[in-house]
């Protein structure tokens, strides 16, 4: 795998910092085995590098574990237009990728970051179908789940926003959007300790505002705003960045080409994670369905910038 891991020195560190204790971190790997066995709608087993790594990204708490376990079979089931039919070769996702890029940077900030970075790749285009983009982010954030195999201290997101007018958002779902957060919230080991967003204009200042309201307030305190890419080298190390971010790392696409072709490999294991999700019929106590996790639907068409 391509991601850099902490060496064994600094991995002292980052179990520390993660709560992670080598004396009894099989002892909380076996208690999550047992939970999963004794819940009727839950899998009976799953990977045991993802359980590590949903452990890391609770710090440990068993509680937490427990409830983004359950969410995250949940959301499966709940949301299938995001976790079924993940091949990176169809037609959808092609089209995604002709419009923008994604990529995770191979490297480790001096405080065991991960960041990942977002562009669009045409400049005048019709807004595409964003369950395609956000399937390709949970596809990719799966592959994560299974291949960071120490843990990380956190994630760094850097998003372009240049190529971004108003026609694009007033033609997205906001229950697209708050399904996404919801997931990426409630269901998913990560720890957002930093938003970068580039190249704004003031209309994406609205934009944040609007989506603010789909997010933690924690995470809503970690975004942060650039006009250019220079105030962004205050924050990020330049090596962690690609050239189009102002970075030292080389071409993006290099590094997009490198995950399009991770995510090809994955193809069989992501047609068997297709069975993996929770059975509501089975849950003790009432089912969840989609208007339990999200609620009504809605559009920000209605919407009026001040």
């Amino acid at each position: 795998m391509f991601l850099e891991q902490a060496n064994e020195e600094q991995q002292v560190y980052v179990r520390q910092v993660l709560n992670e204790d080598v004396n009894t971190r099989d002892r909380d790997l076996q208690a999550i085995k047992d939970w999963l066995r004794k819940e009727p709608h839950l899998p009976d087993t799953w990977d045991e590098d993802a359980l590590l790594a949903f452990l890391r990204g609770c710090s440990f708490s068993l509680e937490k574990t427990k409830r983004k376990l359950d969410m995250y079979f949940t959301v499966r089931a709940v949301v299938p237009e995001f976790f079924t039919n993940r091949e990176v070769n169809s037609p959808d996702l092609q089209h995604i990728l002709r419009l923008g890029s994604v990529a995770i940077m191979p490297g480790l900030t001096p405080d065991f970051r991960r960041v990942s970075v977002a562009r669009a790749l045409a400049i005048d285009f019709d807004t595409p179908d964003l369950n395609h983009f956000f399937k390709l982010v949970f596809m990719i954030g799966d592959v994560r789940i299974k291949t960071e195999d120490v843990g990380i201290l956190g994630d760094i997101y850097v998003l372009d926003a240049s190529v971004a007018v108003f026609k694009h958002f007033t033609k997205v779902s906001p229950m697209a959007i708050k399904k996404f957060f919801v997931c990426v919230q409630e269901a998913y080991p990560v720890k957002v300790k930093e938003v970068h967003i580039i190249n704004a204009t003031p209309f994406v200042d609205f934009v944040i505002k609007q989506v603010s309201f789909f997010l933690k307030e924690k995470i809503r305190r970690r975004i942060m705003v650039h006009p250019t890419v220079d105030s962004l080298l205050e924050f990020v190390p330049r090596e962690m960045l690609p050239e189009e971010f102002g970075g030292t790392a080389g071409k993006m696409q290099k590094y997009s080409d490198q995950w399009i072709r991770m995510l090809q490999e994955y193809e069989p294991w992501f047609r068997e994670q297709e069975r993996v999700l929770a059975d509501e019929s089975k849950r003790p106590g009432p089912p969840k369905c989609h208007e339990d996790l999200f609620g009504l639907n809605g559009s920000f068409k209605q919407l009026a910038i001040d």
